[in-house]
């Protein structure tokens, strides 16, 4: 049971009729305040008429819906996650555009790719002074494109979700997306807002005078609107944000208290890379970390569906033990909940590897589970672009173990255990946050990884015991699927610049400290496995539960499928809209895709020549038909969905039901590549030669060079890693949040960049097959979803001939 509290423009207007979700004991409890009140019985078709209260009460029916909790193995160890976009209006609206765009500001020989892309945006989207050039751009090595991300400002703070990205190559701007704020400018200040004195909000530094004041969270401001706002919000949204009706009830019973323990600590920096002034609220209930906040500006609806305003909201980065959450909670009492994504998805010299290269006895890459091959000895195969140290090191100065006098002097730490520079994979029985000295298998001296899985049957009240006595084998698994994996994607370009997981980024660019922390048999659920995805810099987290859909149980790194899916939430998170945006692929439209990227790229990896019908989740569910509605299939008959079958329940609402629709899309125009260019039997590109030039072999196409001897981007030759490289590059393109028909373009462009339009046809023929093609339609799109998709099945007029 989840307490929403509800914003309205009088509390008389709604009390005594419109009480609480909560008992009558726990409502008394409850502080008071002046415009806040509490469900408890059913609401009055009078009240529910207004429209002001009806955006805070489908809120409140999303709050309860999203506290649902899923199954759990354990006592004491709940996993709900609350997911809640800003509600969307006429007037804030996603555009992706590759066409038509202004050639004034295309191109200036003089100006580096940012400074085109800030004159682009300058120009034609909104004035200068009222945006800032993110940290997280930067230029795409494999194809050339400068990805430009930027923030919209006003009055001195972030528009949270006023994201504009821009692609610039050779000097042109060749796309862009933008959510802008466009109506009246805020009125008031912060600083009146919040009822904070115009000196503690602005503050110039030794005795200059400031000609353009900017607001400024300084120490004063962060402890008396703190005390007064900020942790009252932060524990408004714990209150929801909680699993445990204990922990719920606690908080109901000692209000006062909890808000005392709550201690604010501001970082001051010399020189901010930013505007935002980030503060850091140490002994939060249920958060296992202490919560980053800063104050911001969200979008949300207005006085009619076509209007908008902007709401002034604390943004909250808040760790949980299994959840991750970014939300934005009002900075007024009665402090609602207006957004929240879940980081958290359900589903230099070349230096050289330290010592012999481990083995270990896995089912090989491209076996899917244990009823599609049998263990053999693998041995280590790092990429040396990708994984430079190899598997098992990484440099002490990037190991969060231990510290650099530790190692005398010694800059690489070379391990014996599931532990490098990639990843940190490990068993978390007990379920918990800590997890450096969780349990790893040792491979010795030899780095020999050894270990037997061959789970008996047995008493079903052993399989737990049954699973833990082959955690080696299984966090062995998963170490070694995951390095290739992270190997496999920084060779498609997700690389250190555009935000991957490492610890050590050798000096490439991007962010660093942030490899993946596996949790393998995670003991805070069952049947299931998630991935959260934080912003660069910060660790990835994965865990893998087990399954007890049969005896013994099955552990979910044994499918090969599962794990892909879930690490490549991190990349498609990463990708789309930038590194330090992970709120890009959380709502609508996208939040499916994310699971569709996910499903089809685990799909691609595992498929064979002439086969293309492939289930998801068979073995770990087992069940043959999988875990997804239908199989992956070219056949109308096997697999009918379609674009507009997102009209209907549960493809709707569903995040995974909506994601097979995009995955359903994509294998589509996977197969139209293959039937075009063939199969290729390794989806890994060959390694680079002794003097640094990758050989084309039979994976590339032969190179091409520019005019002046610089070399193009090499382009995949087969149609399976041709898609697996436009899927990629797609991610980088498309703006943030985008829908079904903006990922399709972005991916139309990816090809355009890299073979210049080749497989225009080929690409617009796939989505057309499903109902994505030109002529499809999305009408009647409402604040709260709606509308009829319409399926289109026409083509470009140049492509009617193929």
């Amino acid at each position: 049971m989840v307490t929403v509290l509800v914003t309205s423009q009088s509390a008389d207007q709604i009390s005594p009729e419109v009480n609480s979700l909560m008992t009558p004991e726990q409502f008394a409890r409850l502080p008071t305040r002046s415009s806040a009140t509490y469900f408890r019985r059913p609401l009055s078709s009078t009240l529910l008429a207004s429209s002001t209260f009806s955006y805070m009460y489908y809120l409140a029916i999303a709050l309860c819906y999203a506290s649902v909790v899923a199954g759990h193995v354990f006592p004491g160890h709940t996993r709900k996650s609350l997911s809640i976009g800003t509600p969307p209006h006429a007037k804030y609206i996603s555009t992706f555009s590759t066409q038509g765009l202004p050639t004034a500001v295309h191109r200036d020989s003089h100006l580096n790719t940012i400074d085109v892309a800030k004159r682009f945006i300058e120009n034609e989207l909104i004035s200068a002074g009222s945006f800032e050039i993110r940290s997280d751009s930067y230029t795409d090595k494999s194809t050339g494109v400068t990805h430009v991300y930027a923030r919209q400002i006003l009055n001195g703070l972030e528009v949270i979700d006023g994201d504009i990205n821009v692609n610039v190559k050779d000097g042109v701007v060749i796309s862009y997306g933008q959510a802008l704020y466009v109506n009246d400018k805020p009125t008031q200040l912060p600083s009146e807002i919040l009822g904070v004195g115009k000196e503690e909000q602005y503050g110039a530094t030794d005795g200059q005078t400031v000609m353009d004041a900017k607001p400024l969270l300084d120490s004063h401001l962060a402890s008396r609107v703190g005390s007064s706002s900020m942790k009252a919000a932060l524990l408004q949204f714990m209150l929801e944000a909680t699993p445990l009706q204990t922990t719920r009830d606690d908080i109901l019973d000692n209000y006062d208290s909890h808000l005392a323990r709550m201690s604010i600590t501001v970082s001051h920096s010399f020189n901010p890379s930013t505007r935002r002034r980030t503060v850091a609220i140490t002994n939060v209930t249920d958060a296992v970390s202490p919560v980053k906040a800063y104050l911001a500006y969200v979008q949300v609806s207005g006085a009619t569906e076509a209007s908008t305003r902007l709401e002034l909201v604390w943004k909250f980065e808040v760790e949980m033990q299994n959840n991750w959450y970014e939300a934005a909670v009002s900075a007024s009492p009665p402090h609602s909940v207006i957004s929240v994504v879940d980081w958290v998805a359900d589903s230099l010299v070349k230096p050289v590897p330290s010592g012999e290269l481990a083995t270990y006895n896995v089912f090989g890459w491209g076996i899917n589970d244990p009823e599609e091959g049998s263990h053999s000895i693998e041995t280590e195969t790092p990429d040396v672009l990708a994984s430079p140290l190899g598997w098992h090191s990484l440099p002490v100065a990037n190991d969060p173990s231990i510290s650099t006098a530790e190692h005398q002097g010694d800059p690489l730490r070379n391990t014996t255990t599931t532990y490098g520079n990639n990843v940190f994979a490990h068993e978390n029985w007990a379920a918990g946050t800590e997890w450096i000295n969780n349990l790893r298998p040792d491979g010795g001296k030899h780095k020999i990884f050894n270990f037997k899985y061959a789970p008996q049957p047995g008493n079903q009240s052993d399989a737990l015991e049954e699973a833990r006595a082959y955690v080696n084998a299984s966090v062995t698994q998963a170490f070694y699927i995951s390095n290739l994996l992270h190997d496999l994607f920084y060779r498609y370009g997700f690389d250190e610049a555009s935000g991957n997981f490492q610890q050590s980024n050798f000096e490439r660019g991007g962010k660093e400290n942030d490899g993946v922390i596996l949790d393998v048999q995670d003991g805070s659920g069952m049947n299931n496995a998630n991935f959260a995805t934080p912003p660069d810099g910060e660790n990835g987290r994965c865990k893998m539960y087990l399954w007890n859909t049969a005896y013994p149980w099955r552990d979910a790194s044994f499918d090969a499928g599962v794990l892909i899916h879930e690490l490549s939430h991190g990349l498609a998170s990463r990708l789309t809209g930038g590194p330090a945006n992970s709120a890009c692929i959380g709502f609508g439209e996208s939040s499916g895709m994310g699971e569709g990227w996910s499903d089809l790229i685990a799909t691609l990896i595992r498929s064979k020549p002439n086969v293309t019908e492939y289930n998801t989740g068979a073995w770990i569910g087992n069940n043959s038909y999988g875990q997804r509605h239908y199989p992956y299939s070219l056949d109308n008959t096997t697999n009918p969905l379609t674009y507009k079958t997102l009209n209907s329940q549960p493809y709707n609402k569903e995040v995974h039901a909506m994601g097979e629709v995009w995955t359903e899309i994509l294998w589509v125009v996977a197969q139209r590549l293959i039937a075009q260019h063939g199969f290729s039997e390794s989806l890994f590109p060959p390694q680079p030669l002794a003097n640094g030039t990758i050989p084309t072999g039979d994976f590339y196409r032969p190179a091409t060079y520019t005019a002046e001897g610089t070399q193009q981007p090499l382009v995949p030759k087969h149609g399976n890693s041709l898609m697996l490289q436009l899927l990629v590059n797609g991610m980088k393109l498309q703006p943030c949040r985008p829908s079904f028909f903006q990922a399709r373009d972005a991916i139309i462009q990816a090809d355009q960049v890299l073979t210049g339009g080749e497989n225009f046809c080929t690409l617009w023929h796939g989505f057309a097959e499903r109902g994505l093609g030109r002529d499809s339609r999305y009408d009647g799109k409402t604040p709260w979803g709606g509308g009829v998709r319409k399926d289109g099945f026409a083509v470009p007029t140049e492509c009617t001939a193929n």
